[in-house]
């Protein structure tokens, strides 16, 4: 052999040898898009040395947390392919999420080899026409699929008594912090994953606080969009008024630098996502991640959320705002509260049950390949092919939406309240005030967000005296979201409480 051989095979040695070195002094818990997008630039890692990473620790996790439902056989190839492009300077490795592994909900289409189930038997199998609207935009700059996200089966909508987090498919789920806490729901496993570091980023949806809610509980970011302005094409619907798609992630940044690449409009949510199009700024939201973004923000605190007890608890948080130059209103009273509550309580549900059969129904019709065509039917295979928990936990909402018969009168009542309590409670409360934002202890406000399709933020707040996280969340009227990112990154920045969960729950 030559010495010129023997100096390139030492080369090539000594070039494997540096980059696993590199790859191991990458730090890849915690880590963020922002730390990944330069070290794959700068060549210190490569998609697939992340990708390798949380399949490892999904497969050490997982098996106790049961946050992820499915792992995309392919991904692995994806993230060679990712290492491929940036090595030709192909322009779609420009993209800040190009090559970074991201998990989505499990009623979140992929046209791939993974299942998209809602957590339900019924689903396995099926084959859906096109990924969802969400997809197309992530694959368009190079995301990579990571896997699907385990979720409170139907998004919450099969049954009262199903608990938080379970589902058909794999049983419940854990919050990682805590094993015995609520993990919440329905976006379970895109919360639980993300915070034990399964996971760099995840995609989960909400109909009535199905992102707010786990973000809370699992010590993560999550952002709530006004409705439309993410696409719900090829999501498995409870609402085509309420559903929306957003970013849960471990800081403000990397949810935003998400909902950067996921927002806009898509033919196939029309006119939906046309109408809500007109609120994305010009360069998007990532200018929003401002450190001094709480100065002259005026804060609601009202007593609609905030009892006596919560307000001890997020005392220091007060003060923490105010002295970040925010300016908060308290003691404030929702207007026409009985009416307020009536929608909520009342004719949300009446709502969502008819909007649910509609809605799901025309979902599966458009499918490829199913057993199930109808709600109908998705009822009947419950019936005959039940785990033995379903059985116990039954599905009481959907014979509920089963019983309906399209919009009708006492649905178009419940449409006119609810668009009455919104104008005039939650609108006027915020325009009168000049409020930029209302602030709720934990994700508490979502419900009130839910029925007018408005945005929310949730960030970690703290640790009960368990170890149970919970959260802080800020809503606002419809396209407030650059505000409300103000808001949040401000508040995170200026308390950093967010940690990471023990090895094992507690």
């Amino acid at each position: 052999m030559s010495v010129l051989a023997i100096l390139f095979i030492s080369l090539i040695l000594l070039s494997n040898f540096n980059n696993k070195t590199e790859a191991k002094a990458f730090l890849f818990k915690e880590t963020t898009i922002d730390h990944i997008h330069i070290a794959l630039k700068q060549n210190k890692l490569t998609s697939r040395q992340l990708v390798e990473f949380y399949l490892s620790e999904i497969q050490r996790s997982n098996p106790i947390l049961k946050g992820i439902i499915e792992v995309n056989p392919d991904a692995l190839f994806l993230a060679d392919k990712a290492d491929q492009e940036r090595k030709s300077n192909s322009s779609k490795s420009l993209s800040r999420l190009h090559g970074i592994p991201v998990l989505v909900k499990d009623n979140i289409a992929t046209k791939d080899k993974l299942n998209t189930t809602a957590g339900s038997l019924a689903l396995i199998g099926s084959i859906v026409p096109q990924d969802a609207g969400v997809v197309k935009k992530l694959r368009n700059v190079g995301a990579i699929i990571l896997g699907k996200a385990t979720m409170t089966e139907w998004a919450a909508f099969r049954s009262t008594n199903l608990p938080n987090g379970w589902n058909g498919r794999l049983g419940q789920a854990l919050d990682p912090y805590v094993a015995s806490a609520d993990p919440s729901g329905s976006s379970t496993g895109s919360a639980t994953s993300v915070a034990a570091n399964m996971a760099a980023v995840a995609l989960g949806t909400e109909t009535a606080g199905s992102i707010l809610f786990p973000s809370s509980a699992n010590s993560v970011v999550g952002i709530k969009p006004t409705v439309g302005l993410t696409s719900r094409a090829g999501v498995i619907p409870i609402s085509h008024r309420q559903d929306t798609v957003g970013p849960i992630c471990r800081t403000v940044t990397d949810a935003v630098e998400v909902l950067d690449v996921i927002v806009g409009f898509d033919r196939d949510d029309f006119p939906a996502t046309k109408k809500a199009s007109t609120y994305i700024p010009h360069g998007g939201y990532r200018q929003f991640l401002k450190a001094d973004g709480l100065r002259d923000k005026r804060l609601g605190i009202s007593n609609y959320f905030f009892g006596s007890n919560d307000i001890k608890t997020y005392q220091q948080h007060f003060n923490t705002l105010r002295k970040k130059g925010a300016v908060l209103v308290d003691n404030l009273v929702i207007p026409y509260t009985d009416l307020v509550n009536n929608a909520i309580v009342v004719a949300q549900f009446t709502a969502l049950s008819a909007e649910f059969k509609m809605d799901l129904n025309a979902y599966l019709k458009h499918l490829v390949h199913t057993q199930v065509r109808s709600l109908a039917d998705v009822i009947a295979f419950n019936k005959i092919s039940p785990p033995e928990k379903l059985k116990e936990y039954g599905q009481d909402i959907m014979l509920e939406a089963e019983k309906t018969n399209g919009i009708g009168k006492l649905e178009r009542e419940a449409l006119s309240n609810i668009t009455i309590a919104c104008k005039y409670g939650f609108e006027k409360m915020m325009k009168e005030n000049k409020l930029d934002a209302l602030m709720s202890p934990g994700a508490d406000i979502a419900d009130l967000l839910a029925i007018g399709g408005y945005p929310g933020i949730n960030v970690p707040a703290g640790y009960d005296k368990t170890g149970t996280p919970f959260g802080i969340s800020f809503g606002g009227l419809k396209g407030s979201e650059p505000t409300l990112i103000e808001i949040a990154y401000g508040f995170e920045q200026a308390t950093h409480i967010r940690k990471p969960p023990p090895s094992h729950p507690q």
